[in-house]
């Protein structure tokens, strides 16, 4: 359904970029690892803009850059995995991330990978591990939003890593 807004209000202009990340930084948000792929085809990045959006169907939303190498891997097997990542994960964060300048396949070399239900890499020891089928798209500026009908997950123990005011740093919990 399409909203009808006033000229003023549709036509306001938007916030700087460095106005929108500096405000971004008070939201505190898990970090992640999407994965898609298999064998040389593997491909991963590091996220912080991971949530849930409803339970029936049960459905997560990812929001990924479209110049990623993981984008169009994700659309053309229309599966993916996300690995929530631990506090001792930090230097896989990073390296999913783009640190060491490793990229497509490589960036698995450093750790341990099993295969999901639907042959998605996963951690093993991540602090939650969810597999999603594809189940909608939105292009939505230099971004692209997925959605993922997730269809298996499990948990580890741990402290969850977390991304707050431009830095990792780990919750402690209970």
């Amino acid at each position: 359904m399409s909203h009808e807004f006033s000229p003023a209000i549709r036509d306001m202009p938007s916030i700087q970029p460095a106005e929108f990340r500096h405000a971004m930084q008070s939201l505190a948000s898990g970090v992640a690892i999407v994965t898609t792929g298999t064998a040389a085809g593997r491909r991963g990045l590091t996220v912080s803009s991971v949530t849930s959006i409803c339970i029936k169907p049960p459905c997560l939303v990812v929001g990924i850059n479209a110049r990623s190498e993981a984008h169009n891997e994700i659309l053309a097997n229309g599966s993916f995995g996300v690995s929530v990542l631990r506090s001792d994960q930090e230097d896989l964060a990073l390296r999913f991330g783009g640190g060491e300048g490793a990229k497509g396949v490589h960036r698995f070399d450093t750790a341990p990978w099993d295969r999901g239900v639907l042959d998605v890499p996963l951690l093993p020891k991540a602090f939650c591990a969810l597999e999603c089928v594809l189940y909608d798209h939105k292009v939505l500026g230099t971004h692209t939003v997925f959605i993922g009908r997730i269809i298996a997950t499990r948990q580890s123990d741990g402290n969850p890593l977390i991304n707050f005011r431009g830095a990792l740093r780990t919750l402690l919990l209970d």
